[in-house]
């Protein structure tokens, strides 16, 4: 059972939490682009796909967090101070990902569509982006590298 949770948590982080970082990374530069050519179609389609996918895929990424604790609790390591540290760091690209970067990239979409100046909110939208991809950068190394675990692997 532990192999089972296990293998869905890395699946669901990979196919989910990947897609949701990439997108997230790739709307600014597609918005600004966007902005600059206000009469191509595609370029415009384009920031709208990438919003898509980044808002459908954080809602099946909540699989990464729930099969991760079930994964912690049959190995009993949910009060190790890596995992404690990633569950915080978890909840806070979380926090950046639904109240910052989704609302920015919603607020994007309108002031492309009604044409208006995005210089600012783009370059604060990479900023949250790349906040919310380095979290995810340092819970991935807690979980490869497990400080204190006694695999082996870690210190």
């Amino acid at each position: 059972m532990t192999a089972f949770l296990l293998s869905v948590h890395v699946l669901a982080a990979i196919l989910a939490v990947g897609p949701v970082a990439i997108a997230a990374s790739m709307y600014p530069p597609a918005a600004r682009a966007a902005r600059e050519n206000p009469g191509d179609a595609r370029k415009t389609a384009t920031v709208h796909v990438l919003h898509r996918i980044t808002r459908v895929y954080s809602v099946i990424a909540i699989f990464v967090p729930v099969f991760g604790l079930a994964t912690g609790a049959r190995l009993g390591v949910l009060g190790d101070i890596w995992l404690i540290v990633s569950m915080i760091l978890t909840a806070g690209a979380a926090a950046v990902l639904i109240g910052l970067i989704l609302p920015g990239q919603r607020l994007l979409l309108a002031e492309l569509d009604q044409q208006h100046d995005t210089t600012s909110a783009t370059r604060r939208l990479g900023m949250q982006t790349g906040i919310f991809n380095l979290l995810w950068a340092i819970v991935v190394v807690l979980m490869i590298y497990r400080p204190g675990s006694t695999t082996g692997v870690g210190l």
